[in-house]
């Protein structure tokens, strides 16, 4: 009888643990599958990117606007929370999209797609208003909470990237190429040109119109700064 009650408690003990190794490795699972995203997460698994290999990819830079003016009001713990709020409600919009994200830079999100993926229904274009629709939806929040709205200008462009694992104590896939600085050298012209998006129009090129809502029309061709060739861009006909 004792020794009946001892093996019992024996393996109540050993599910606790087998139960508390699994919990473990499930939220560890999570954990690295949100630190790098479900599809990068997915490509580091089966060591897609051990070696560099050369894809061509959609990027699409996005900057928040008069982010310094509400940086200054908020205060900088207010402004973390602000743009951590905006980015939180925003994802599942480029989720939707099936969009990858590339890294967060300060108030600046770089969003990537294989340029398959990105031109089919237009997904590459549809993330930036499905993401504003988002943020749109949570304007009493914002109001409430920060009396400030997030608001974003975006420049897109594609091209041949060369896509690898780097690093040797932080390891995480990087894109080099020309492609990432003509992105942000687009996405930095919405000012001046008084849009919020910009698309080359080599990009636009390749997606069909039917899947947008938006039309769009041709700005010229344009000198990027650092850049000798020009490069023809198009925006909205109008700003939603």
């Amino acid at each position: 009888s004792t020794q009946s009650r001892s093996s019992a408690a024996s393996d109540v003990y050993k599910r606790q643990i087998y139960w508390l190794v699994i919990t473990f490795m499930t939220i560890l699972f999570l954990f690295i599958r949100d630190k790098f995203g479900p599809i990068p997460f997915v490509n580091f698994l089966k060591g897609k990117y051990l070696r560099p290999k050369r894809e061509e990819r959609i990027f699409m830079f996005m900057d928040l606007k008069s982010s310094t003016t509400i940086a200054e009001r908020l205060g900088e713990e207010r402004y973390f929370n602000f743009l951590n709020d905006t980015f939180s409600i925003a994802t599942p919009g480029i989720l939707a999209a099936q969009g990858e994200i590339y890294q967060y830079v300060g108030d600046e999100i770089v969003i990537t797609w294989l340029t398959q993926n990105g031109i089919n229904k237009a997904h590459c274009i549809s993330c930036f208003y499905k993401m504003t629709a988002l943020l749109k939806d949570k304007s009493n929040y914002f109001d409430e909470k920060y009396n400030a709205q997030p608001q974003f200008k975006a420049g897109l462009h594609f091209g041949h990237v060369i896509t690898g694992e780097m690093g040797i104590v932080k390891r995480e896939i990087v894109y080099s190429g020309d492609v990432l600085n003509t992105a942000s050298r687009i996405q930095s012209l919405c000012n001046e040109m008084n849009t919020d998006i910009l698309i080359s129009n080599n990009l636009m090129k390749q997606i069909d119109q039917k899947f947008l809502d938006t039309k769009f029309k041709s700005v010229g061709n344009i000198t990027l700064k650092g850049k000798q060739q020009e490069i023809e861009l198009v925006t909205p006909l109008k700003n939603d």
